[in-house]
């Protein structure tokens, strides 16, 4: 799971969005996705990215090194909504098997992860760097990596095999297809089959990345 544990950086042109049309004709101004028929909107995702940037400007220790961040995270804005989406479609196929993860879950697992990387700061600081989490939103993350295996442990699949992962991504792609997921095209379409973002062919459509704390 932790190849979608990227992150994504916000189009300066996001305020000017089109429409997200979900099943039924119905418009959702300012949708940056519609999962189950509940949104997603421009000004969450718009958060989620914000907080990433803030973290690695005070990660970086110059501007030079941040500039890199930037160009490194290009894709932040796409990466953070797949996520998002993802996280979603992991909590219905989740409920679906009965899983339930609780607090002490998910407070073991940080303390291991803790131990391995060296203490609270290096995991935030890890997390930060390898999957585009910001450590406000650790936690959140550690619980979505229980809930998988959690997932995979209830439906008895291992992860380590082909196989096993087939009969987790098959599972996920039924969770995908009865939330119905439609995207903004600005960030492409959801595909159901692999429970995954796929790029829209718009090459007209530039994404610009903001740095935090910088006007678009």
């Amino acid at each position: 799971m932790h190849r979608r544990r990227t992150a994504i950086a916000l189009s300066a042109a996001l305020a000017a969005a089109p429409l997200l049309t979900a099943c039924g004709g119905s418009p959702h101004a300012g949708a940056a996705a519609v999962v189950g028929g509940q949104r997603i909107t421009v000004a969450q995702l718009e958060s989620r990215v914000n907080e990433v940037r803030t973290a690695q400007r005070a990660a970086a220790t110059d501007d030079a090194q941040y500039q890199q961040t930037l160009a490194q995270t290009s894709s932040l804005t796409r990466d953070t909504l797949h996520t998002m989406v993802l996280d979603r479609v992991l909590n219905r196929a989740a409920k679906e098997a009965g899983v339930g993860v609780t607090r002490s879950d998910v407070e073991q697992m940080r303390q291991g992860l803790e131990q391995q990387a060296g203490g609270s700061k290096a995991l935030q600081a890890a997390w930060l760097q390898q999957y585009g989490v910001a450590p406000r939103r650790l936690d959140d993350s550690l619980r979505t990596e229980v809930q998988a295996q959690k997932l995979a442990g209830a439906l008895g699949v291992d992860m380590n095999t082909t196989d096993g992962k087939a009969a987790f991504w098959t599972a996920m792609a039924q969770a995908s297809k009865e939330l119905g997921i439609k995207l903004n095209p600005r960030y492409g379409t959801w595909d159901v089959q692999k429970s995954s973002r796929v790029d829209a062919r718009t090459p007209w459509v530039k994404e610009v990345t903001v740095a935090a704390g910088q006007p678009a």
